[in-house]
């Protein structure tokens, strides 16, 4: 794993105090051959409650299907169907494509949606391979979890501590009637990744870049720890990844890496004034994460945040890092669509459309010669065209799951390679 630390302010002026955006990139080695990956275990969790019913249990079914096909003999997959109840389609052994394509044919539609026990009988299939290097759980779900456990807060502790077991939770929520905020709750305190399909024929794409993704990880559990200096302050992310407090600072945690890509991570520290002019190391970010290809090995990576104290003149001469200063608008723009959302559910429709304009403006007003002026003005245009949605009338259970997981996704930092 490839890490560096770019900061928008690295000259600071010693007369004075300080906010300065750390912005860690971690790049993720290739994917081994697919002929060398380690062997994956796969649990395919499908909701058959009533709503289910028709088209979108018949994607479902078609897609568990699909995955199971593609699957290497040195995989295992189990498949789980809930609705009231708990039905075991299939427990955890080697893909047999034939017979399984039989036993997810015959899932049919029935009651209500028992989320929880659907989700730990897939994470119990799972904890009895624990040799496997890559274990995921995939939750699909249409509904509200109204049987078993459904406190949201229980449900991502459990899934905190599958994932540091080493068994992920990816999350897909089809059409309009399931809980975004549950669901990217227990995919982010899984490890995996949060999908939203609006109309059925979304769903095929999502479970190919699911299997996509778990065949090419590369390294599991990668955290990030903060360590901040004497004085200094870690304000917190800009990115939404789960953080708990440890000594001396905090400690966000990324979930699985994916061969090849890369992940950006911005912290905001609160800078005392400085001693003495020159280098000063105001913190430090210890990476932490478990290598897969290498039989499952622990790696620690300890990176120094140093600025440098000048005097006021010479700070202000200094270039701010664009680069830096474009992820810290583009994540500001992600936490004012969650804001927008927040206000626009207490019936503050006015104040969520103030939020997004504002955020919209911030954007445009980027230089036009900026690294990434393309993305900035289509995200700009992007919240400029949800102003509109802020409404009464506008604001549906669509427009604020579109938003939900726009806002999450821009919030995670991962890009695939190729991206900028």
């Amino acid at each position: 794993m490839q890490a560096r630390i770019r900061l928008d302010h690295t000259l600071l002026a010693i007369e004075g105090e300080h906010r300065v955006h750390a912005m860690l990139e971690l790049v993720a080695p290739d994917v081994p051959d697919a002929g060398r990956r380690p062997a994956l275990g796969l649990a395919l969790v499908l909701d058959r409650s009533g709503s289910m019913a028709g088209p979108k249990l018949e994607v479902a079914r078609r897609c568990a299907a699909w995955v199971v096909e593609r699957l290497a003999p040195s995989d295992r997959v189990a498949v789980v169907a809930y609705d009231d109840e708990v039905t075991l389609v299939a427990p955890l052994a080697p893909p047999e494509p034939a017979r399984l394509a039989a036993a997810i044919a015959a899932i049919t539609p029935g009651g209500m949606t028992n989320l929880s026990g659907g989700w730990l009988k897939g994470l119990e299939e799972l904890g009895r391979e624990a040799g496997v290097p890559v274990r995921k759980v995939v939750l699909l779900t249409d509904g509200l979890a109204n049987v078993g456990i459904t406190e949201p807060a229980i449900l991502a502790d459990a899934a905190r501590a599958a994932a540091e077991a080493g068994v992920g939770t990816s999350t897909i929520g089809l059409g309009t009637g399931f809980d975004e905020d549950l669901l990217t709750a227990l995919s982010d305190a899984g490890g995996g990744g949060a999908h939203f399909a609006e109309t059925p024929d979304a769903a095929p794409a999502i479970f190919a870049a699911e299997l996509d993704g778990l065949a090419s990880v590369v390294a599991q559990n990668v955290s990030v720890e903060v360590r901040p200096g004497p004085g200094v302050t870690a304000v917190g992310a800009l990115n939404d990844h789960p953080a708990i407090p440890v000594e001396g600072g905090l400690q966000l945690s990324l979930g699985d890496a994916f061969g090849g890509e890369r992940r950006r991570v911005v912290l905001e520290l609160a800078i005392p004034h400085l001693a003495a002019l020159g280098p000063a190391r105001v913190a430090e970010l210890v990476v932490r994460y478990v290598a897969v290809a290498d039989g499952l090995s622990h790696h620690t990576l300890t990176l120094p945040v140093v600025v440098n104290a000048v005097s006021a003149e010479e700070a202000a001469r200094a270039v701010p890092d664009a680069d830096v200063t474009e992820e810290v608008m583009l994540l500001r723009a992600a936490r004012a669509q969650e804001e927008a959302v927040r206000r626009a559910d207490r019936g503050d429709h006015a104040g969520a459309g103030h939020v997004l304009r504002e955020a919209s403006a911030m954007l445009a007003a980027a230089p036009p010669g900026s690294v990434r002026a393309e993305e900035l003005l289509r995200r700009s245009r992007d919240l400029a065209d949800q102003v509109d949605l802020m409404s009464p009338s506008g604001y549906d259970a669509t427009t604020r799951k579109r938003m939900r997981y726009q806002s999450h996704a821009a919030r995670r930092g991962r890009r695939r390679p190729g991206d900028r």
